[in-house]
C-alpha cells in the first residue's frame, strides 16, 4: 500500500445521547463558482476562442416541460443555457436521440466540439464514437458519474472529461433515506393491501414489518452522499458499518478491490440487514456484487442502490429476490438506461425500483445546469476546472480510473 493510501473499516455507533458531528453542507456540495483555474487544453486538441458546436443529450420533458420554468434538465429546458450560448455565436444542438448509427447524436458527432450528457439519459460515448468525433475537446456530465464514457479512449484522444461534482448529493441522500424506509416498513405491500384487498392482509404484513432503530447498516462508498446521509440515519440510533478507502479522497480500486472485499467488505456485510451502495462505478467494477457475493450477505438483507445499476449483477439480484435471500431491493439506477422493457428487475418480487430520478430534482437541475454554464465559460476561455471535477485531464485519467 502506498504512503498516501489509507484503508480502514469504520464502525460508527450513534445514539440519541451522543453529540452528532454534522458535516457542513459547503464541505459536501462543491461550490459551482470556484475561481481556481489553469490551462487544460487536451493533448493534441488545442482549445481556442472560435465559435463552438455543442451537443446536449437529455431526456424529453414533453408537455410537462411547460409546467415549471425551472425544469431545465430536459431537452426543452436545455439546461437553461441556450440563450447564453447562442448569444456568443455558438451552435447548440439538443436531442434525446442517442442510440444507433442513425441517431441525431451520431450525426452531429463528427464536427462537435463539446458533448454534454446526464447520468439520467446517458449518451454512451464509446471508443468508436470518439474516433468519429475529430473536433471533440470536452465531454461534460451534467451531474455526477461518467461511466457512460470510454475514459481510456477519451484519454488517448486528448479529450477532457469532467462533471459537475457535488451538484445533486442532497437529492440522492434524501432519496436513499426514503427507499430505506419504504423497504423496512414493507410500504409497497401495504398500499395495494388496503386499496384492493382490505384489512384482511394486516397479519401477513406484520410478519415482515420492522423498525430501523439499532439495525446494522452497511455501505459501499463513503463520499459526499454518505456524509449527508449519516446524520439522517443517526436519528434512528442505527449502527453504521462503512468501508472507507481513500487515495487522497478516492480509492485506487485496481490493485486492492478483491483483497478489500475478502478481508473487510464481506465479513462486514455478513452481519448487516441493510446494504447501501453509494459508490461511483469504475469500468472494472461491472457486476461487483455477483451471485457469490450476494449469497454471502445475510439472508433477508435489504439492498438500496442509487449508485449505478451495473455495480450489481442483474440476474443475480433478480434470482436472490425471487428465492428470498434478498428480502427487498430498491434503487433508481439500471443498466443500460433507459432500461429495456424486458429488464429482469421490472418483474422480480419485493422490489421498489423507479426510473433514474433521485439526482435530477428541480433543485439539482438548477445546480448542474449552472455548473455546466460555469464550466463551459472556463473552457471557452482556456481555463481549467477544480481538480475534483476532472475524469480525464490533459490525456491522463484521474487516479480512480487508472
Amino acid at each position: 500500500m502506498s504512503d498516501n493510501t489509507q484503508e480502514y473499516l469504520v464502525q460508527v455507533h450513534t445514539t440519541t445521547t451522543q453529540n452528532t458531528i454534522v458535516t457542513p453542507l459547503e464541505e459536501v456540495v462543491t461550490p459551482l463558482d470556484n475561481t481556481s483555474s489553469k490551462n487544460v487544453s487536451g493533448e493534441g486538441r488545442k482549445v481556442v476562442s472560435e465559435k463552438k458546436k455543442i451537443v446536449g443529450v437529455f431526456y424529453k420533458g414533453n408537455e410537462y416541460a411547460k409546467l415549471n420554468p425551472d425544469f431545465v434538465g430536459c431537452v426543452e429546458g436545455a439546461l437553461g443555457i441556450r440563450e447564453w450560448l447562442e448569444s456568443q455565436g455558438h451552435q447548440y444542438i439538443v436531442t434525446d436521440d442517442k442510440e444507433g448509427p442513425d441517431s441525431e447524436l451520431e450525426r452531429n458527432l463528427p464536427d462537435a466540439h463539446v458533448v454534454i450528457s446526464t447520468p439520467f439519459h446517458p449518451a454512451y460515448v464509446t471508443a468508436e464514437r470518439i474516433k468519429k468525433a475529430k473536433n471533440l475537446e470536452l465531454l461534460l456530465t451534467a451531474g455526477i458519474g461518467s461511466d457512460h464514457i470510454d475514459l481510456k479512449a477519451a484519454s488517448a484522444a486528448g479529450i477532457t472529461v469532467a462533471e459537475v461534482t457535488g451538484s445533486n448529493v442532497v437529492s440522492v441522500a434524501e432519496d436513499e433515506l426514503m427507499r430505506i424506509l419504504i423497504l423496512i416498513k414493507n410500504f409497497l405491500a401495504r398500499v395495494p393491501s388496503v386499496c384492493l384487498m382490505g384489512n384482511g392482509m394486516l397479519l401477513a404484513l406484520l410478519t415482515e414489518l420492522m423498525i430501523l432503530k439499532a439495525r446494522p447498516v452497511g455501505t459501499v462508498g463513503a463520499g459526499r452522499i454518505w456524509k449527508l446521509f449519516t446524520p439522517k440515519v443517526e436519528t434512528f440510533s442505527t449502527v453504521i458499518f462503512c468501508i472507507l478507502i481513500e487515495l487522497g479522497w478516492i480509492l485506487d480500486w485496481r490493485k486492492r478491490l478483491e483483497q478489500i472485499l475478502r478481508r473487510t467488505l464481506m465479513p462486514c456485510f455478513q452481519s448487516v440487514m441493510l446494504l447501501l451502495s453509494t459508490r461511483l462505478l469504475l469500468s472494472r467494477q461491472g457486476g461487483l456484487f455477483d451471485k457469490d457475493k450476494i449469497s454471502k450477505c445475510k439472508k433477508g438483507v435489504l439492498i438500496v442502490n442509487n449508485a449505478r445499476g451495473a455495480i450489481m449483477d442483474t440476474q443475480a439480484v433478480a434470482d436472490a429476490c425471487s428465492n428470498g435471500h434478498v428480502a427487498g431491493y430498491s434503487g433508481d439506477v439500471w443498466f443500460p438506461q433507459p432500461a429495456p422493457k424486458d429488464h429482469p428487475w421490472r418483474y422480480m418480487p419485493n422490489h421498489a425500483m423507479t426510473p433514474h430520478v433521485s439526482g435530477t430534482t428541480i433543485d439539482a437541475q438548477l445546480r448542474y445546469g449552472g455548473g455546466v454554464k460555469g464550466m463551459l465559460d472556463r473552457h471557452f476561455r482556456g481555463e481549467g476546472f477544480p481538480e475534483q471535477k476532472y475524469m480525464v485531464k490533459e490525456g491522463q485519467l484521474a487516479s480512480q480510473y487508472r
